[in-house]
């Protein structure tokens, strides 16, 4: 590799990682016309696994605003990011697929207010697909595969100090 092509992949990788950085602060601050302009014209996203829907980026938000008005707080963490470059119609550097795992705090909207600890976690690993555009890197699919969750305790077992 010269160091040009180095110096792509690296400013690609930036790129990459600003876009699902991105992500998760539209999410996490329900910012749904960001989110929106995420995503290439015709872009997907898949929460099945979460209970949600699958749709365009429009629906998804749709569905997002409103399902998680119940949260008061959120806090998307995408770690452990993999990124690879791929290839369309023979050229190379125009797709790129992400896996990544997530851990996803959330309070829930009308508890205690005098508690700051999330009563709602879940975690799992995200698989984006992007594309590169006139504007710049695109979502072009987001899937969520959801590993576990922790619901509230109902019980009203306090936690230890």
């Amino acid at each position: 590799m010269t160091q040009r092509v180095e110096l792509a992949t690296v400013m690609d990788r930036l790129a990459v990682d600003e876009v699902i950085t991105d992500y998760a602060g539209a999410v996490d601050d329900g910012d749904w016309e960001a989110y929106r302009g995420l995503f290439t014209r015709d872009g997907r996203a898949d929460y099945r696994s979460a209970g949600g829907i699958e749709g365009d980026a429009g629906q998804v938000a749709d569905w997002l605003a409103e399902s998680l008005g119940l949260f008061s707080m959120r806090q998307h963490l995408i770690v452990n990011r993999r990124v690879r470059f791929g290839l369309l119609e023979r050229d190379t550097g125009d797709t790129a697929r992400v896996r990544a795992d997530y851990v996803n705090p959330m309070r829930l909207a009308g508890s205690d207010g005098a508690s700051t600890v999330p009563d709602f976690v879940c975690g799992g690993r995200y698989a984006f697909a992007l594309l590169r555009t006139a504007d710049g890197w695109r979502l072009r699919e987001v899937v969520v595969q959801e590993k576990w969750r922790r619901l509230p305790d109902r019980t009203g077992a306090g936690v230890i100090h």
